[in-house]
């Protein structure tokens, strides 16, 4: 496993990784507390992290000492792509897309039209997990600006289409 930092004999050593500049211990080593924190956090830090403390000349420690912790770092939606899918003539049917690059967890997907005629969609019609809404049997009424809105707990965006029936 990869060691990020070390103490030993009241000096700290930091490998030579790419978080050396972002990672350091929350507290003077003296405390006991060897919490430690990483700025500006991005996605690939995720993974374990284990803490580990050797107590020179003490055999009963052995096997004890260690501690894991899982990191996940969250990422916000990317801001998403609407597309308009189809012939949007009277009478036909379309497919509205919203897809988002980059999320972690997966966004959720949430569509709506605007005012004049504010609405919002539910399954069958609308798949939240892959970001469609399916408009059938198009109108004259139908047509407005549509809203899409990617969503996950780290945060949200939104993207637009114009539907001209």
């Amino acid at each position: 496993p990869m060691q990020i930092l070390t103490y030993l004999d009241g000096v700290v050593k930091v490998e030579e990784t790419e978080l050396k500049p972002r990672v350091g211990f929350l507290y003077p080593v003296l405390t006991h507390n060897i919490s430690v924190f990483i700025n500006a956090t991005r996605e690939h830090d995720s993974g374990q992290y284990m803490c580990t403390v050797n107590v020179v000349d003490d055999v009963t420690s052995t096997g004890k000492n260690v501690g894991v912790i899982n990191l996940t770092v969250l990422v916000p939606p990317a801001t998403p792509a609407c597309q308009l899918h189809g012939n949007p003539t009277v009478g036909a049917n379309v497919t509205l897309s919203c897809a988002s690059k980059k999320g972690k967890p997966s966004p959720a997907y949430q569509w709506h039209r605007m005012a004049p005629t504010l609405q919002v969609f539910f399954p069958p019609a609308q798949d939240r997990a892959r970001g469609t809404l399916k408009l059938t049997n198009l109108s004259l009424e139908m047509s407005g600006l549509y809203v899409c809105v990617a969503e996950n707990r780290a945060g949200s965006a939104e993207c637009s289409v114009v539907l001209e029936v």
